[in-house]
């Protein structure tokens, strides 16, 4: 019987320890473009009206969308090593050829940059992460449609 039992554990050993190592090998997480430097294939999350610079790696992890009805909200994430202000002047070049317009430009340790067109808004932040690596932020949603009420007051 104890024979048996030996026999049994080793066995289970084995198939478990067989079972993990070939999960492991089977399974990647890397995300890195298969060729780098190129572009890495459009994700779900990308909106096709907002382009991306060539370098920078989707963070889908921190990053959503939703649309429903014509209404687009999202917040998309990546990282890079690109430098800032050549992503700030591929987004001022860019974002026109998209229907987008330059509402403003921020620049005080991040850098943040609103566009809009007719219902939407899009905000494009670029924040220093250190080791050279830049964090961007898309964020888009529709334009809040406040409407101001002004108290009348009677005329005299």
């Amino acid at each position: 019987m104890k024979l048996f039992n030996k026999l049994f554990f080793l066995s289970a050993t084995c198939f478990l320890l067989t079972t993990a190592l070939t999960g492991c090998t089977t399974i990647s997480d890397s995300k890195e473009p298969a060729n780098p430097g190129s572009l890495s294939p459009q994700a779900i999350l990308k909106f096709t009206d907002v382009p991306v610079p060539v370098g920078l790696k989707s963070l889908p992890e921190q990053s959503y969308s939703f649309e429903s009805s014509g209404v687009r909200v999202g917040v998309l994430k990546y990282r890079g090593k690109n430098n800032p202000d050549q992503i700030i002047n591929f987004y001022k070049e860019q974002m026109p050829m998209y229907n987008w317009n330059l509402v403003n430009i921020v620049e005080y340790g991040q850098r943040l940059m609103n566009f809009e067109r007719e219902n939407e808004t899009c905000i494009v932040t670029l924040q220093p992460m250190g080791w050279g690596n830049t964090l961007l932020i898309i964020s888009l949603g529709p334009k809040s449609q406040i409407v101001s009420k002004r108290a009348k007051s009677p005329v005299k």
